[in-house]
């Protein structure tokens, strides 16, 4: 039984699929299969059984897996640790985000914190879904992941740290974009370009509407937020979407108009660590930075 043999156990566990832990680990699905089975002949109880769609624990694999969840979390903690009375303000910090993350939430940060810790390197591993970062926390010695706020997680802890009014992005001829609000009844009568189903963003929307009472239709799929705005300002659909720091503000000028729509509750984003208490101190201050850099004081404030 080795460490990496546990790491794949808990990751599989959380995804639910052996192929999309061969695909965040870049390695093999018949790989992944072999961690499993190794701590199976070492247990001698089955961990993992087949469905429909993936595969999910045993009650066996899940009291491994949560046991297992837990000890690597304090086992990379004190590695981590060690590091840090090695090389003192050096080493890394490893986050995982987004595609659009880091220009639209950690531009001003990356620049600050690698002026105040020069010798600290960022390192960032893009995934496509929040899930995504859930599973790369869990599977490896990343310190943070910049995700969309959603429901509890085990193993996880989320804090939010800026909410994204929503609006509607429309190219600057459509006659909505001359408009100061949109109501959510508006939207009713709309094909907008839709938000990736898995994203925990797209379901915070989908459930936002249904509270509301509003029935949407749906246009074509976006694979992110950019790509939504970037289709509404070729005047190639409308999009709900968040608005986001350091893109266009809400009625500016150009080819492309966002309008905001006020019935929408605000799209909570944020960070997400294995535990708070055990974070090295130098993610700590990176993930701070972000944090003021966001609320607007600059990414230097309280300094």
């Amino acid at each position: 039984m080795t460490l990496d043999d546990l790491r794949v156990l808990v990751a599989v566990c959380r995804a639910g699929s052996l192929s999309a832990v061969a695909r965040e680990l870049d390695c093999t699905q018949s790989a992944v299969s072999q961690h499993v089975k190794r701590l199976e002949r070492e247990t001698g109880v089955s961990l993992l059984e087949r469905q429909p769609r993936g595969v999910a624990p045993t009650a066996a694999g899940r009291i491994l897996g949560d046991a297992a969840a837990d000890g690597i979390a304090g086992l990379d903690l004190a590695l981590r640790r060690l590091g840090d009375l090695v090389n003192g303000e050096s080493g890394a910090v490893r986050i995982t985000t987004g595609g659009t993350t880091v220009r639209h939430f950690m531009a001003e940060a990356v620049v600050a914190f690698r002026r105040r810790y020069p010798k600290v390197s960022l390192e960032f591993r893009t995934t496509h879904s929040s899930q995504g970062c859930f599973d790369a926390l869990t599977a490896s010695n990343l310190d943070l992941a910049w995700i969309t706020i959603g429901g509890p997680v085990r193993g996880i802890e989320q804090r939010p740290v800026v909410e994204l009014p929503w609006v509607l992005a429309v190219h600057a001829d459509d006659p909505l974009a001359s408009r100061t609000r949109i109501e959510a009844a508006d939207l009713a009568d709309i094909r907008l370009l839709r938000l990736p189903r898995n994203s925990t963003s797209g379901a915070r929307l989908d459930a936002a509407f249904a509270a509301l009472g509003v029935r949407v239709s749906s246009d074509t799929g976006v694979a992110d937020w950019d790509t939504a705005l970037l289709l509404a300002e070729l005047g190639l659909g409308h999009a709900v979407v968040p608005e986001l720091p350091g893109g266009p503000p809400s009625g500016a000028h150009g080819p492309l108009r966002l309008v905001p729509v006020p019935a929408l509750p605000p799209l909570p984003v944020g960070w997400a660590v294995r535990r708070w208490d055990a974070l090295p101190p130098l993610a700590r201050a990176f993930a701070d930075t972000v944090a003021r850099s966001c609320a607007g004081g600059g990414p230097d404030a309280d300094r």
